[in-house]
């Protein structure tokens, strides 16, 4: 989407996995950055994580920036730490979810931590964890008068926790759909659907889940920079046949 000698932001597809791991050694996005930009990206903010200053989980979608430069990586990692509380840091996301949120705008403030017995669930406790902070707001709501099917909702991050939009929604009761991790149980409400729609559903093989718009300062320049990515077909074509 940009590139300059400081930075790069990039329009991740789905599916893409953000840096190696067990699993996932190559063909990630890191590997892919390596690549791009030569030797000059190895080691800013660590070998296994160069550049990387946030992350987006393999199956969401949407914009990333990374850091081509140490100094670029130092400033950029202060904004995402700070979550835009006092600087120019924005992150939206855009979701599908099941049923349509009351009221139609609000902040979920509810502690985050990974499942004891799943550690590969995250969940939220009553006790413990780490502070999670999301505010959405209703774009759409699909279905009729009477019955919410659906809704497109827009999150904004005040925390960064891993699959934070996913849990604090799934928390309230309004998973997002295709989500198989946290919204399973909602699976049989695709039946529910018009066709056209149903299908498009179950067609998608991940969590409606996009990150549509990114804004930050330039860590040299001090430009305020703002990125904005539409919804990639899969999930446009569930909001297109829901509407």
């Amino acid at each position: 989407v940009f590139e300059d000698a400081h930075l790069i932001v990039i329009d991740k597809p789905a599916g893409l996995v953000v840096h190696p791991a067990a699993g996932n050694w190559t063909g990630t996005l890191v590997n892919a950055l390596i690549a791009h930009c030569g030797d000059s990206l190895s080691g800013i903010g660590g070998v296994k994580r160069p550049g990387i200053v946030h992350r987006i989980d393999k199956e969401t979608s949407g914009l990333m920036v990374v850091a081509k430069t140490d100094a670029a990586h130092h400033a950029l990692a202060l904004q995402f730490a700070d979550h835009g509380r006092t600087g120019a840091l924005e992150r939206r996301y855009e979701a599908i979810v099941w049923g349509a949120p009351h009221p139609h705008r609000g902040t979920i403030d509810a502690r985050i931590e990974r499942k004891p017995q799943q550690r590969q669930k995250m969940a939220v406790l009553s006790e413990g964890g780490k502070e999670a902070i999301t505010h959405y707001e209703v774009k759409q709501v699909f279905g009729s008068a009477n019955e919410s099917k659906a809704s497109n909702v827009i999150c904004q991050l005040e925390t960064g926790r891993t699959h934070q939009i996913r849990v604090h929604m799934a928390h309230i009761g309004h998973p997002l759909v295709g989500d198989p991790v946290y919204g399973p149980g909602f699976r049989t409400k695709a039946q529910t659907l018009p066709e056209q729609a149903r299908l498009a559903v179950e067609k998608l093989d991940r969590q409606a889940l996009h990150a549509s718009h990114l804004g930050f300062e330039h860590p040299e320049s001090g430009e305020i920079m703002t990125f904005d990515s539409p919804l990639p077909e899969d999930i446009a074509q569930i909001v297109k046949s829901l509407s």
